[in-house]
């Protein structure tokens, strides 16, 4: 017979992720190197303290859980995608379409405009789509081949690609955060719109001000070199599929079939080739899907074995006040999203929870919504192991620390987010 596991508020439960911020994150800081601590290996170390700690009973019972988060829904999806997205990016590089979409960007913007183009190309595809996955997807390869191409910092062009990405993600009426924030609060999506709007602007500005002043010094002399438009065509169908709000998976499907029909007619490579390029691409995502089943396992064995109930606890034990309640509303949304990876999944889980919180202390629901979508998509565009930043230093061949220091959107929606929350901006809809 199977033992009960403990689903009471545990502190204890959240020791896996301070293992894995010290074997990660603390280990690379003082080897003064990123790459000495590769990150499947601390997040096996992480697996074996989540397995060790929970009270599930037999080591048997322990593992079954374990695998029951790596094999969650949503955890499988990400896997599909990336295979996908390994097999097309690879694919269109064999093919020739990633340098001649390169070389059609350096053509059209001059050097000081490619960080901020590459932004700005990042938001209006995000908030048409209304996913930051499928604009990283589309957007990545041509951010890392510029970056090849100038002495542009490659993590800098990704950095702005995802900043961008998140960007969207956060506004879109379409994007699934948009969807669960307003539906768990009781708002419409327009009214959401309107307060997200009055805190992202002035953020998305400062941060394309701030891409424009980094690129005044890259004054680097490049030749664009030919462009073969046939190959560009390809890249451009995959971006109005998506900018058509296509299925990512259906989008990516259909670029690695143009592009493997575009390759075979222009000679680029023959029926093995095309072969040969797409399980070399999975292939080199094979470290993104270990990162990301390990990660479903030890944040199911965190959620399982009491962390959030016990994160939930204390915030809401703390509130005296509307502004309270907003900050314990981001609190809340920022940890959930922190244990699982996923920004729609954290704001499922505590989307009801901020609802309670919201009419108990008189808090706008139109707000309530913005502060959930907003710290979700904070706290989704830095994590190093979100699909975010493992998909775009997968697409770039760098770490995802590397990126983490160029992440200006995410970092300054985060202070104006919180400087809403302190100065109840927007009047209108703080109560």
């Amino acid at each position: 017979m199977k033992s009960p596991l403990n689903h009471t508020p545990n502190p204890w439960a959240l020791l896996p992720l301070g293992v894995f911020l010290v074997s990660y994150v603390c280990v690379s800081v003082i080897a003064g190197d990123f790459y000495k601590m590769p990150i499947t290996v601390a997040f096996v170390l992480t697996s074996i303290v989540a397995i060790a700690i929970s009270k599930g009973g037999r080591l048997s019972n322990r593992v079954e859980q374990f695998c029951r988060g790596a094999a969650n829904t949503n955890i499988m999806l990400m896997v599909l995608i990336f295979i996908l997205a390994g097999a097309f990016a690879q694919t269109a590089t064999a093919m020739g379409a990633v340098e001649s979409t390169v070389n059609l960007a350096l053509s059209l913007l001059p050097p000081n405009l490619l960080v901020a183009g590459i932004f700005l190309a990042a938001c209006f595809i995000s908030i048409s789509v209304g996913t930051s996955v499928g604009t990283i997807v589309a957007l990545a390869p041509v951010a890392a081949g510029i970056a090849s191409r100038t002495h542009i910092a490659e993590g800098l062009m990704l950095g702005a690609t995802v900043g961008g990405a998140m960007f969207g993600d956060n506004l879109s009426f379409i994007s699934d955060t948009t969807i669960v924030a307003t539906r768990t609060q009781g708002c419409k999506m327009s009214d959401k719109f309107k307060v997200n709007i009055r805190i992202i602007w002035p953020v998305a500005l400062i941060t394309g001000i701030l891409y424009l002043w980094m690129g005044m010094g890259n004054h680097t002399a490049y030749e664009a070199g030919p462009i073969e438009w046939i190959k560009v065509i390809p890249y451009l169908i995959v971006l109005i599929t998506a900018i058509c709000g296509v299925n990512v998976m259906v989008v990516l499907f259909i670029g690695i079939l143009l592009t493997g029909i575009t390759g075979l007619y222009t000679n680029s490579f023959d029926i093995w080739g095309w072969t040969g390029a797409m399980g070399e691409g999975m292939t080199n995502m094979g470290e993104l899907i270990i990162v990301t089943l390990l990660a479903g396992g030890v944040l199911e064995m965190i959620r399982f074995n009491g962390g959030i109930d016990w994160i939930i606890e204390k915030l809401t034990s703390r509130i005296r006040s509307a502004r309270g309640a907003e900050g314990s509303i981001a609190a809340l949304v920022s940890f959930a999203d922190v244990c699982t990876a996923n920004n729609t999944i954290a704001l499922i889980m505590s989307g009801p929870i901020a609802k309670d919180i919201a009419d108990k202390y008189n808090v706008d629901p139109r707000k309530s919504a913005s502060i959930l979508d907003t710290f979700s998509c904070v706290v989704q565009g830095i994590i190093p192991y979100g699909a975010q930043l493992l998909m775009a230093s997968g697409l770039g061949m760098v770490s995802p620390i590397t990126i983490m220091q160029y992440l200006y959107y995410p970092y300054l929606l985060c202070i104006g987010a919180i400087l809403a929350i302190i100065f109840r901006y927007p009047q209108r809809y703080s109560r």
